[in-house]
């Protein structure tokens, strides 16, 4: 393991063929350094965890591989418990340490965007690979996003209450500037499709008491509800609901997949549904690879979130590769990258004006038995 400064905590490994010839000089063999800012401890804490998992795998694929022509790459991972006064401090550490060539995440939209400044600014590539608001690459051009947009997943998830045969939805969500932006894109969109929202109700994300907002959302009759939550608060809402005798279908947005929400949510949360851009049990013998190596290394089955951490390193690693590891080498070379292999998407290619992956798509899940499945009752929704 690679020290550097003692406050920071560096998580990739320098694994397999490293080392360029004996004859190359000591900086060419240093490595390549990504700084990433989220979660390792706090309430969003299993986000990092998932994170970090999905990083190790990558890298232990890219360094093997010989790396970055020849150097390792490696990562800094800084803890902002997703607090964005957290996330600003750490702009500012990294933007100003030369060996930062590229920065990821925050976790959260809000966070991110707090530090999205600092970074646009400083000629920083900001790459928020989790962060689906839709004014998250809007921060500037060194400000880009993997993630499926909010404009395009609310939709998805409209589609999945309408192919149900759902007219009448309660919605409960957040109430942050990310929760109230997805909710308002799910209203129009059930609209668009015939449907009807009845009611909405948001709430804090340290609640823990949630009856009442269930409460009213039961009393405006819905013949379905839809979450947009994370997981902790997902999972604590929804074994409330069925506590409460609701027995109506319960469909969330992507952010709550993850094995916490089956741990926290326990029997409760059976038959819950969301839509996910990475799936395990999609046959795709690139997803199967990917799904290989991480058992193999983990003992474990991946989510959505070790695949978008894995598939966010080979991106990065694909386009410094190709176009160098100077800062504005990495934002021109996003713009410019075509067909890199992805478990999440097959192929990534951005969109030049969001700066966001061109054609998202989103398979369809469920919990079944405690375990995340496969949902049957339709395909997978495309876009």
């Amino acid at each position: 393991m690679v020290r550097l400064h003692r406050r920071q905590v560096l998580l990739g490994v320098l694994a397999g063929t490293l080392f360029a010839p004996v004859r190359a000089t000591a900086q060419s063999r240093e490595p390549i350094l990504i700084g990433v800012t989220g979660p390792l401890t706090g309430q969003y804490a299993q986000y990092g965890a998932q994170w970090k998992k999905g990083f190790d795998v990558a890298l232990d694929e890219i360094n093997a591989a010989g790396g970055i022509n020849g150097r390792p790459l490696a990562y800094v991972f800084e803890d902002s418990q997703s607090d964005p006064r957290q996330t600003v401090t750490i702009a500012r550490k990294y933007v100003a340490d030369e060996r930062i060539v590229v920065e990821v995440g925050d976790f959260s939209s809000a966070a991110s965007m707090a530090a999205s400044p600092i970074y646009q600014a400083a000629g920083l590539v900001q790459f928020g690979f989790s962060n689906s608001h839709p004014d998250f690459t809007k921060g500037g051009d060194f400000v880009w996003s993997n993630a499926v947009n909010q404009k395009d997943e609310m939709p998805l998830l409209a589609d999945f209450v309408r192919d149900l045969g759902l007219k009448k939805v309660a919605i409960l969500h957040l109430n942050n500037d990310w929760g109230r932006t997805a909710k308002d894109l799910l209203v129009a969109a059930i609209k668009e499709r015939g449907g009807e929202v009845v009611g909405s109700e948001g709430y804090l994300a340290d609640e823990k008491d949630f009856r009442s907002a269930i409460v009213r959302a039961r009393s405006a009759n819905p013949d379905s509800l839809a979450l947009i939550s994370y997981y902790p608060d997902g999972a604590q809402l929804t074994r409330q609901i069925r506590q409460a005798g609701i027995t109506q279908p319960v469909i969330a947005g992507g952010s709550i997949y993850s094995p916490k929400f089956l741990e926290l949510g326990g029997n409760e949360v059976n038959g819950v549904l969301t839509t996910v851009p990475f799936f395990p049990g999609d046959p795709r013998p690139q997803v199967q690879t990917f799904v290989k190596a991480f058992e193999a290394k983990f003992k474990e089955e991946p989510d959505a979130y070790n695949a978008r951490a894995y598939d966010t390193f080979i991106l990065l690693a694909a386009v410094m590769r190709q176009f160098g590891i100077e800062r504005k080498a990495i934002q021109q070379g996003l713009g410019k990258i075509k067909d890199v292999p992805s478990v999440v998407y097959g192929k990534v290619a951005f969109d030049t004006a969001t700066r966001r992956v061109a054609d998202p798509f989103v398979s369809r899940v469920e919990v079944k038995g405690g375990k995340w499945v496969a949902y049957e009752g339709a395909k997978p929704a495309m876009r």
